[in-house]
């Protein structure tokens, strides 16, 4: 196979501008501007004062302004609305909680997939879950509370959409007002 002395030149002349290219290519340090933390929740709370304490750590650790920004409202769909239209580029992140997945859930088409929109970057708290009964109940464990609940009809309390997602196969309690 011959190969023709312009062909080879076309060569040299590219791998003398390689070196120049890496250049170019060089990626910038995060974060380069100021990062948004944002929470679905109005300003004072706990999850605020967290959030405000984790943002100030971080300013300091990356050496870069982070501001929190309250968008309380919708069950924190705002915010989470917020987060998923912005350019995927690191520079505005949610603070996720509970009531977030919870309406994922219950809102499918809420114009916001939190698991296709939203990504896990780090896990700030871990929030201890309880579940109370009235003194009255017989049940003392979940399996009890569970047994007690199919077997008498006005302690069921599965919502249509959680029956739905979670296949419990309780009806639906209407709350007439009474307590």
């Amino acid at each position: 196979m011959k190969i023709a002395r312009r062909q080879v030149l076309r060569w040299a002349t590219g791998a003398a501008f390689l070196p120049s290219l890496s250049q170019v290519a060089r990626s910038q340090a995060y974060p380069a501007r100021p990062v948004r933390l944002i929470v679905g929740l109005a300003a004072g709370g706990s999850v605020d004062n967290v959030t405000r304490l984790m943002a100030q750590w971080l300013s300091v650790r990356l050496g870069q302004q982070v501001i929190v920004e309250n968008r309380p409202g919708a069950a924190g769909n705002i915010a989470t609305e917020v987060v998923a239209r912005a350019t995927p580029d690191g520079y505005t992140l949610l603070v996720v909680l509970a009531g977030n997945a919870i309406n994922a859930s219950l809102l499918p088409k809420n114009g916001v997939n939190l698991v296709r929109d939203i990504v896990p970057v780090a896990g700030l708290v871990r929030v201890p879950n309880l579940m109370v009964v009235y003194p009255g109940v017989p049940a003392q464990t979940v399996p009890e509370f569970i047994a007690y609940a199919k077997a008498n009809e006005k302690a069921q309390f599965c919502l249509e959409r959680q029956r739905q997602f979670t296949a419990c196969g309780w009806r639906t309690v209407q709350d007439d007002g009474r307590r």
